[in-house]
């Protein structure tokens, strides 16, 4: 029988999905709007929550369908490539292929999507990737569920099926531990990292809490970040947040920080429930490798790449460029930036 879903009950924060779980919407819910409008998903359970066949059985992911979204999101290209016998679904800009690589790492159970605002912001100085991790959004998944390492492997076969040596990397959330794991078993391939709202092992809590955490934060982001996380949230299923939490909290984030010898620019949201206390952070930045900087963005929450995209890729790019961090005073509003801490051995600003 044909799942049916009404628009007019749409959610309209992140708060509201699965009774105010971000992870907790399942099929029949009313969510399935955002996902039926935005997507090309059957919701006749031909492809159900988690990835998983509406029989119960795993997919053949050797076939799986390449399924495109039904209205163009992005002023980069959408493309597909095959790593290691899985589908992986990017997106790359086309007029930069000759300048620095900058790759973009998606969260805890979303796809690249929600960093596009970001990323195309950056893509006219920087040869921009934006891929769905395996597993997650689009792409396929591979036989077992995938921990950090594996994610940090991951992303560097996508760099291998490109044919780049090195880059900078950009995480939000979840993708802060790849990086951490990436810069642990790949250092001389990458350039720079920037870390946004860095979430794991550095923190970590029981699920009930972070999942409350997720909830409060879900009030805080744009409402139109329902649309976006939604359909992502769906596919990448109950069974799998579970497994990928687990492995969070089980994840040395703190230990692999600690061991990063790059120049590093930390972004934390002054209203990110999801970070520790001020404290906390400053005693962590003062165990940091002296490469690392890090700034507060006032009135951001936690999906900084989305809300903030403007002043994110402002201070990004003050950043790549040793320039001094200040606010971003020619964009639409007025946002507060403040240096929190500057490691010893971080490039000192240049003189402007």
């Amino acid at each position: 029988m044909r799942t049916r879903a009404y628009a007019d009950s749409a959610p309209r924060s992140l708060a509201d999905v699965g009774g105010g779980h971000l992870c907790g919407a399942i099929p029949g819910s009313p969510v399935l709007t955002v996902l039926r409008a935005e997507w090309d998903v059957p919701l006749d359970g031909s492809e159900g929550v988690d990835g998983m066949a509406g029989t119960g059985t795993a997919p053949n992911y050797q076939h799986r369908r390449r399924m495109h979204p039904r209205r163009p999101q992005t002023t980069l290209a959408e493309r597909w490539t095959l790593v290691d016998g899985i589908d992986v679904f990017y997106r790359e800009s086309v007029n930069t292929p000759d300048a620095p690589v900058m790759m973009h790492v998606h969260g805890f159970g979303l796809s690249g999507r929600y960093l596009l605002p970001t990323a195309e912001r950056l893509s006219d100085e920087f040869h921009t990737l934006v891929p769905d991790l395996p597993g997650f959004g689009r792409s396929g998944k591979a036989p077992g569920q995938l921990d950090v390492p594996d994610l940090a492997r991951a992303a560097a076969r996508f760099l291998d099926d490109r044919g780049i040596e090195k880059a900078t990397l950009v995480g939000n959330s979840m993708g802060c531990p790849v990086i951490c794991e990436f810069a642990y078993h790949y250092p001389e391939r990458l350039e720079r990292a920037v870390l946004v709202s860095p979430a794991g092992g550095v923190h970590n809590q029981p699920l009930s809490r972070a999942v409350g955490q997720l909830a409060k934060d879900g009030g805080r982001e744009p409402r139109k970040m329902v649309g976006v996380a939604t359909p992502d949230y769906l596919r990448f299923g109950v069974p799998s947040t579970f497994k990928m939490f687990k492995a969070l909290t089980q994840y040395p984030s703190l230990q692999r920080l600690l061991g990063m010898h790059v120049p590093t620019l930390v972004v934390l949201g002054e209203r990110d429930p999801l970070l520790p206390n001020a404290a906390r952070i400053q005693e962590v930045a003062r165990q940091t490798d002296n490469h690392v900087l890090v700034v507060e963005m006032a009135s951001a929450a936690h999906a900084i790449n989305f809300s903030h995209p403007e002043e994110l890729a402002h201070v990004i790019r003050l950043f790549m460029e040793d320039k001094p961090i200040r606010d971003h005073a020619e964009g639409h509003r007025h946002t507060r930036i403040v240096e929190v801490h500057r490691g010893a051995l971080h490039p000192e600003p240049k003189a402007e």
